[in-house]
């Protein structure tokens, strides 16, 4: 087969399922930065430990990841991966764990009877959550953003719609952390899937796990926060 011919096979052939230069990590560590930052200002009861330790720990990951990488995610180091999920998990232990805390405080009674800073707290954990489960997102769909990039996995674990209607989108088009965000949020406020199907088990556990988490705290907060305003 000819140059030319590839060239045509490629174009013919949309961006997320093949191999591309790679996404940009800026939105991805945007996020983690801003989960680190609640982290730091949720009240200490809902935090594992000293204020300052998820924050710090998951700090130096992320500049340990910044060093490492370049500006786009395309490289493939077992280190990167492991260090990569290591951090997604400390984040999800650190959300579980705010979670469980201010659960246990309503039912308690433990939480403070002002309605403003429940509603704040509250709320800062539930973004938590987004965020938390966006990261999770990006981090697992086909093996990962540096894994996509080189399209190691043709079965995406999640459908968008430009997935599904691909004369309707940009041929370069690709999913980036801003629509596992989107999913991530649309998830939690909706309580199921959207317009972005789950494929595999593992998608569709973890969303199911999240609209719980999400359902639980929402509606234990807004009515343990209606009950302070009477």
């Amino acid at each position: 087969m000819t140059g030319s011919e590839n060239d045509v096979n490629d174009d013919q052939v949309p961006a997320w399922a093949r191999r591309t230069a790679g996404e940009s990590r800026w939105w991805a560590t945007s996020a983690l930065v801003g989960m680190l930052v609640l982290q730091y200002f949720l009240p200490q009861e809902f935090t594992p430990g000293p204020r300052w330790l998820v924050p710090g720990i998951g700090l130096v990951l992320v500049i340990v990841l910044i060093a490492a990488r370049s500006f786009r995610i395309d490289r493939e180091e077992m280190w990167l991966r492991r260090l990569g999920l290591s951090l997604m998990a400390l984040l999800a232990f650190s959300m579980v764990w705010s979670v469980y805390h201010l659960v246990k405080g309503l039912i308690d009674g433990a939480v403070s009877d002002n309605a403003a800073g429940l509603l704040t707290s509250g709320g800062a954990v539930w973004l938590s959550n987004v965020l938390v489960f966006g990261l999770w997102y990006w981090e697992l769909d086909r093996g990962g953003p540096a894994a996509r990039a080189h399209a190691r996995k043709p079965y995406p674990d999640f459908l968008f719609v430009q997935m599904q209607n691909p004369n309707l989108a940009d041929p370069d088009w690709e999913p980036n952390f801003l629509d596992y965000l989107y999913l991530s949020f649309t998830n939690a406020t909706a309580f199921s899937p959207t317009d972005v199907m789950p494929m595999s088990r593992w998608a569709k556990s973890t969303m199911m796990v999240q609209s719980a988490i999400s359902l639980i705290t929402v509606s234990l907060v807004i009515a343990r926060a209606v009950n302070v305003l009477k």
